[in-house]
C-alpha cells in the first residue's frame, strides 16, 4: 500500500457539529433517565466517547456511606455502551446525513451487559468513557470505564449490542 492510500485510509473522521449536538439532546435530554442520572456529555469521537455525573442525593444507594448505588453506575456504563455505538457506527456510514445516521439508534439494543465494581463510588462527580471493541454488521462489543473525580477507576463495563 502506497503512503498516501495507507494515510487516507487512516483520515480520522470529524462529526458535524449538528450530529453531535442532535446526539447529545438525544443522549441527555430525550433518554429521560439518563437526564435523572445527571448524564452530560463531554466527547463524542468515533473511536471513544466521554461523560460526566455529578453526585447528587438520588444517587444514593448506601445512605451511611453516601456511595452511589450500583444501578447508577450500571445505567450509565449501559448508555456509554450505546452512546460508543452509535457513534462508532455514525462514523462508518459518514456518506449519509447526520441526521439519517442518528436514526440508526432506533435499532440499538443491549443485548448483554456485564459491570465489575471495583472501588466503592463515593465522590463529587465521576468520570464515565467507552469505547467500541468491536463494530459488526449485527452486533458491537465495548468496554466501558467509571471514574472517580481523581481518575481512580472504580467501576468497569462490557456490552453487547444489537446495531442492526
Amino acid at each position: 500500500m502506497s503512503q498516501h492510500t495507507a494515510s487516507a485510509a487512516c483520515a480520522p473522521v470529524e462529526f458535524e457539529p449538528e450530529f453531535i449536538a442532535e446526539l447529545k439532546d438525544l443522549f441527555e435530554n430525550k433518554i429521560v433517565f439518563n437526564r435523572v442520572l445527571g448524564l452530560k456529555i463531554e466527547d463524542i469521537r468515533p473511536d471513544r466517547v466521554t461523560a460526566r455525573i455529578d453526585m447528587k442525593p438520588d444517587l444514593i444507594g448506601h445512605y451511611q456511606h453516601g456511595r452511589v448505588h450500583g444501578g447508577v453506575v450500571s445505567a450509565a456504563l449501559d448508555a456509554m455502551g450505546g452512546l460508543a455505538c452509535v457513534a462508532a457506527n455514525g462514523a462508518r456510514h459518514m456518506n449519509e446525513e447526520p441526521l439519517q445516521r442518528l436514526q440508526r439508534f432506533a435499532k440499538l439494543g443491549t443485548i448483554d451487559l456485564r459491570i465489575d465494581y471495583l472501588r466503592p463510588c463515593v465522590g463529587e462527580y465521576f468520570k464515565l468513557s467507552a469505547e467500541v471493541l468491536r463494530l459488526g454488521s449485527r452486533v458491537a462489543n465495548t468496554r466501558m470505564a467509571f471514574e472517580g473525580a481523581d481518575g481512580k477507576l472504580l467501576c468497569v463495563g462490557a456490552g453487547a449490542y444489537i446495531v442492526s
